[in-house]
């Protein structure tokens, strides 16, 4: 019965350190959630702009003839940006996106396309690495506070590739989008080629009707463009940040609910074995009160 306390004590003591220890991380998510949304709702305001700076530029030129919004004949290579985290303790995060990656990737085969892997984040690259797959890049060690200049080497990376012969013809992006704290969701979006849309003309368009490009709307699409890439990609690593954070603090919060549920049900079972204990223990001292009674009985 004593060891099956001291059992229980080292039990209880190794939860509670760990129910301090998710306790901890909890909160320390708690706090960079509110910069991570900080920064992310800086960034939206550019990446809107320059949206509608590109939109402008195409709906306004006679003719869209750029390496970058063209299609390219016969796609043979997709490139997937696929954006995780550089640690765990953030429950199903990494594993739904690499598993709405894995679902692009059978799409993608399924249109005979060859999918290379582009990924963010020790997680993504770690997992990616223990299965032998090639990679066109990865970068780590930036996941909960990007910068602009990570998202910019990664898109000269991904648009070098791009504009390369032999390099891929698709570009794609496998991120999660930030909704709020207890909901974020896996998005996939393709950012190369652009899929240019013809739209009339309003007020509201970044560029007026009778605007005339000098240089030609090649020129400015050719320095817009990497750009709006850029921006893109930034974004996605920023909501990518709010989101893991926002998934870590709802991740230990619950691993700290489940230690004290734990706890207490450990402590009740304690309670119960010394109460057992003292029970047998006093169950003993009177039966051998009674024997010596009985004994001092009979020599009488």
């Amino acid at each position: 019965m004593g060891a099956q306390l001291r059992l229980l004590r080292r039990r209880i003591n190794s939860v509670k350190s760990t129910a301090k220890i998710t306790r901890a991380q909890e909160l320390i998510a708690s706090s960079r959630i509110v910069r991570a949304q900080q920064r992310m709702q800086a960034a939206l305001p550019y990446e809107r702009e320059i949206t509608r700076a590109v939109t402008g530029v195409v709906s306004n030129a006679a003719s869209v003839d750029h390496p970058l919004t063209v299609a390219k004949e016969n796609p043979a290579r997709a490139g997937v940006l696929i954006v995780t985290s550089d640690s765990g303790f953030c429950g199903g995060f990494n594993a739904n996106v690499l598993r709405e990656a894995e679902a692009l990737r059978g799409l993608l085969e399924g249109r005979g396309l060859t999918v290379l892997p582009f990924v963010t984040g020790r997680k993504g690259v770690t997992w990616h690495s223990f299965r032998q797959r090639e990679m066109g890049g990865s970068w780590v060690g930036f996941s909960r506070k990007p910068a602009y200049a990570d998202a910019k080497e990664i898109a000269d990376t991904l648009i070098e590739s791009f504009k390369d012969d032999n390099g891929i013809d698709e570009i794609h992006i496998v991120s999660t989008e930030f909704v709020s704290m207890l909901s974020q969701n896996v998005v996939v979006r393709r950012i190369l080629p652009l899929e240019v849309e013809e739209t009339e003309v309003s007020e509201s368009t970044a560029i007026p009707p009778y605007f005339e490009f000098e240089p030609t709307a090649g020129d400015v699409l050719e320095s817009l463009l990497p750009r709006y890439v850029e921006s893109r990609i930034f974004t996605a690593l920023l909501q990518s940040a709010a989101s893991e954070e926002a998934a870590r603090r709802r991740a230990m919060k619950s691993a700290t609910d489940n230690a004290n549920e734990l706890m207490r049900v450990l402590t009740q079972q304690m309670n119960q074995a010394r109460q057992a204990e003292i029970t047998q223990e006093i169950s003993e001292i009177v039966g051998g009160a009674n024997a010596l009674a009985d004994a001092a009985a009979g020599k009488e």
